[in-house]
């Protein structure tokens, strides 16, 4: 079971990743383009290129927990961005992105 609390260790991944890949490969950026043990309980958070959708991934001692927010119209808007491939954040600020309304464009 997946729990956020305010102490949860959260990171964002600013740039877009291949969501094509599995837990593996996800596991896979965490270590080789984050620098970062997916196994120290932090939750990785990352984006796809058109920010339709985000993935979380976590382990909870047992195993890993991949989870996917894919919006039905819009984007993520406000998604940071830095020069860090990564960005620590607070569970308050990931719900608030998580729940924000989409932008949604008009063609």
């Amino acid at each position: 079971m997946i729990l956020l609390t305010a102490n949860t260790p959260i990171l964002l991944a600013i740039q877009p990743a291949d969501f094509r890949c599995g837990i593996d490969g996800f596991v896979a950026i965490c270590r080789r383009q984050l620098d970062q043990d997916p196994r120290s309980g932090i939750l990785f958070v990352f984006i796809n290129r058109n920010k339709t959708m985000i993935r979380a991934l976590s382990y909870d001692g047992s195993g890993f927990w991949l989870m996917t927010k894919r919006l039905s119209k819009g984007k993520f808007s406000n998604w940071p961005t830095a020069k860090e491939a990564i960005t620590s954040m607070q569970a308050k600020h990931l719900r608030r992105l998580l729940s924000a309304a989409p932008v949604v464009q008009v063609a």
